[in-house]
């Protein structure tokens, strides 16, 4: 019927535009014709209101770009990149404008709330009632100093997923210092890119991420870094490209990886390499950077006589080598790189010798070049191995604190808080302090080398194993979705009391006691220091667009407001602080003695431009000679402790193909992952374990339109989803058109992919140029909660069908370990 009466309404129209039409040529004559009635003058349309634009940061991934949000009659309606913003430079990613979605979400939280239904599953109605803020924070209070009281705060838990900068994450160090609990806060890195990191920290010292300076890089290799689809800054990323790839001379990139996706479509090189073997193929590179001496004498150094020893399957004297700034490299050769020869390492890779030896000659002659990786080698039992054999290529290409070459981030000029947390520290919370292990186990025995193991807590808590939680609060994470084998997350929260910070109705909510919601980005004032970008401090301001449209509260706020009700000292340390507000003004007082590039040097210039920063890097190596920035130029020549001080931290101060990192791990790495204990802390290959006993890998990457996990219930993402595969309403499991074929699996047949763990549905799509013997599945869909977009939408999650296994020495959750099989549903 509705139908119908559209088709009728629309011949009206037609018939009527057609008479009208009729009407005025009778009139007006043109083309000798009657003419046409004269045109009346056009006016705008009415103003609505004032717009007001306010400075923000874009909370769609890590990147953190500066962006300016346009706000009419108190709605907002226009994000776009912020110019003075050195990430964003007036741009943004195609996710960037999604923050109206998020900001009004028909779906978000409106307010805090309570459960009513004492039952918690998938199945269950949580039963949520409004509460008055004063009764959820008086409730959640209650219950901590109740566990205080008793001895047993240990059993209190912060998680959190992005943590942004002093105002959130900021804050936990003191709570649970104060508090009294080990387990304030138990991070998401580990279920995120911690693999990379602790390569970084075995080599070179420093447990963190790199920054790049890609504008003056000649060559990247690049092993599973999806620059062009999810790596970070994403949006910084993509403007930097044009730049490489325009410059003379044009930086070249090759690219390592098991599928298509956009940046291996834009590299000069593709190179498909099975799963978890990455570095092998980094160990016979640095073999052919050695035997024709490629690599950089002056940072790494040469033989005393001059002569080039490097011979295959040839072990060099003892001696023989005089390092500059590497240690290690002779055993290094003769324990593990003579043999690792581009004929080896296709027989592991199955990337062929020549392709190998024509990579390792165009990295090895080209200055500067770097190797980057995240996640595609990591994400392996052998993961840290392979992040250390793939860094070891930057020590041989001498690009590590040289320009086009990589650094590390420097932080901002905060001041201090407005009072010490040191001061207000009772006898209580001196007497737990370090009584009890983190409920992760991360650092102790069991995990001795991970700073966080997140996805080890559901298990712990269900075993009692080293004690189980009684109450637990989650700040931008929702592990009941993200973590491997999530169903076990959904038993452990059963029987604890959880408190849920989200603004939207994600899976962990759902088992929530306590819903305290935050606003959107684009309501809260919110501090955030700069991921790893280009090494110069940073730190941007959000800046509330419009106060919040609902009865939320900033989390920073809601912690503070928590404190303030622990009795006690701890009380007191909260009610100094105050609110995020009061924190932010004071950690700007910094700027007044360090003021930014652009003029910021106080609270209220950083509201208005939104971002501090403060050019240049303070530090650069110079063919072999670290100096220091002076104000005028880099004119101070480090001394070699000052360069392990500040740069290169390790325990001999130099690059270590030997890790004394590692060596001092050794009988725990000998036990998890049968390396020789002389041979720990070389980079070397390892056979990765896989999990799971199908025939094809399982690789489930991020997509451009990932967007903090919450992308699954923004209609805008999902229709762009997928560039590749095409994806759009779905993600499709992308499957080579052989190995679909041979199963009987026809181009976009419904499908279920198995593992131990069981099984998950999903439409496939036939793409050729990704690994015939690796299935790709996007993490994107599969929730059972999220809001009504997200609810039901195939594929299934991935996660059910990943099992919880880690690289023993990273702690980094191997998500793409698992081996499958697949089927016509």
């Amino acid at each position: 019927m509705k139908l119908f009466e559209t088709l009728m309404n629309r011949r009206r129209f037609l018939k009527t535009s057609a008479a009208a039409g009729a009407a005025g040529a009778a009139v007006a004559g043109i083309g000798g014709l009657p003419g046409l009635t004269p045109v009346k003058e056009a006016h705008a349309q009415p103003v609505r209101g004032e717009t007001r634009v306010t400075k923000n940061i874009c909370g769609q991934c890590p990147a953190r770009c500066g962006i300016d949000v346009y706000t009419t009659a108190g709605r907002v309606h226009a994000i776009y990149g912020d110019l003075g913003n050195p990430i964003a430079n007036g741009k943004l990613c195609p996710k960037g404008h999604l923050g109206t979605y998020f900001l009004y979400d028909p779906d978000r939280f409106k307010g805090p709330m309570k459960r009513t239904n004492p039952r918690k599953g998938r199945d269950e109605d949580p039963g949520f009632v409004p509460i008055s803020w004063d009764e959820a924070l008086d409730t959640i209070a209650a219950r901590l100093n109740d566990l205080r009281d008793r001895g047993e705060s240990f059993r209190f838990a912060h998680f959190y997923g992005r943590g942004w900068g002093a105002s959130d994450a900021g804050l936990y160090g003191d709570f649970g210092k104060l508090y009294g609990t080990p387990n304030s806060a138990i991070g998401h890195a580990s279920i995120c890119a911690e693999g990379s990191k602790r390569a970084k920290q075995a080599t070179d010292g420093n447990n963190s991420y790199n920054s790049y300076d890609y504008r003056n890089t000649n060559y990247i290799l690049n092993f599973g870094a999806a620059f062009l689809e999810a790596f970070r800054p994403y949006n910084y990323l993509m403007q930097v490209w044009g730049h490489m790839r325009t410059k003379s001379p044009q930086t070249r990139v090759t690219t390592v990886d098991v599928r298509m996706n956009p940046t291996m479509a834009a590299s000069d090189r593709a190179v498909y390499i099975k799963p978890a073997t990455d570095g092998a193929m980094a160990l016979a590179i640095a073999h052919v950077m050695l035997t024709e001496g490629l690599w950089d004498q002056e940072f790494v150094g040469d033989f005393r006589d001059g002569r080039n020893a490097f011979r295959a399957g040839r072990p060099i004297p003892r001696g023989s080598f005089e390092e500059r700034w590497v240690r290690g490299i002779e055993e290094w050769w003769n324990d593990e790189l003579k043999d690792r020869t581009p004929e080896w390492a296709e027989s592991i890779t199955t990337v062929p010798a020549r392709t190998i030896v024509t990579v390792a000659r165009e990295f090895g002659t080209t200055r500067p070049a770097m190797a980057i990786m995240e996640r595609g080698p990591t994400s392996h039992t052998n993961g840290t191995y392979n992040g250390m054999a793939i860094h070891a290529l930057n020590a041989l290409s001498g690009c590590l604190f040289a320009e086009g070459g990589m650094y590390y981030q420097m932080g901002p000029s905060y001041g201090p808080l407005p009072v010490n947390s040191d001061d207000f520290m009772d006898d209580y919370a001196k007497e737990i302090r370090g009584k009890y292990p983190r409920i992760d186990k991360a650092g102790t025995a069991e995990w001795p080398m991970a700073g966080t193991m997140i996805q080890e807590t559901a298990e712990h808590h269900l075993k009692g194993d080293p004690y189980k939680l009684d109450t637990a609060m989650f700040f931008y994470t929702n592990p009941i979705w993200t973590a491997p084998d999530p169903k076990v997350w959904e038993e452990a929260l059963k029987d604890v009391f959880i408190i849920d910070t989200s603004p939207f109705p994600g899976e962990t909510a759902m088992y929530a006691d306590i819903i305290v919601p935050e606003p959107t980005y684009l309501e809260r004032l919110q501090d955030s220091p700069t991921y790893p970008f280009e090494g110069w401090p940073m730190a941007a301001l959000r800046v509330p667009a419009v106060d919040p449209i609902y009865d939320t509260k900033h989390f920073g706020d809601t912690l503070i407001e928590i404190g303030k009700r622990i009795k006690g000292p701890t009380g007191d340390f909260y009610k100094a602080l105050d609110n995020v507000e009061n924190v932010l003004r004071h950690r700007a007082k910094g700027f007044e003695n360090d003021p930014g590039d652009n003029g910021v040097r106080d609270f209220e210039s950083w509201k208005a431009k939104g971002v501090w920063y403060k050019k240049p890097y303070h530090w650069r190596q110079f063919r072999g000679e670290f100096y220091e920035w002076d104000g005028e130029g880099y004119n101070r020549q480090m001394t070699p402790e000052e360069v392990k001080e500040k740069l290169i931290k390790t325990p001999s101060g130099k690059f270590e193909f030997k890790s004394g990192f590692l060596e001092a791990h050794a009988d725990y790495i000998q036990r998890e992952l049968g390396v020789p204990a002389r041979r720990v802390g070389l980079p070397q290959w390892v056979e990765p374990t896989s999990s799971g006993e199908g025939d094809l890998y399982f690789v489930t990457p991020k997509t451009p339109m990932h967007a903090e996990g919450r992308s699954g219930n923004i209609p805008h993402a999902i229709a762009l989803m997928q560039p590749v595969a095409g994806g759009r309403t779905t993600v499709y499991l992308e499957i080579h058109p052989e190995t679909a074929r041979a199963r009987g699996i026809r181009n976009g047949d419904r499908v279920r992919i198995r593992s131990n763990l069981g099984f998950v549905e999903a439409y496939c799509r036939y793409v050729a140029s990704n690994r015939p013997d690796t299935l790709v599945m996007p993490m994107e869909h599969g929730h059972w909660a999220q809001g009504r977009w997200a609810r039901g939408r195939l594929p299934g999650h991935s996660g059910e069908i990943t099992e919880n296994v880690s690289d023993p020495i990273s702690g980094l959750a191997s998500y793409y370990a698992g081996m499958v099989t697949v089927e016509r549903a």
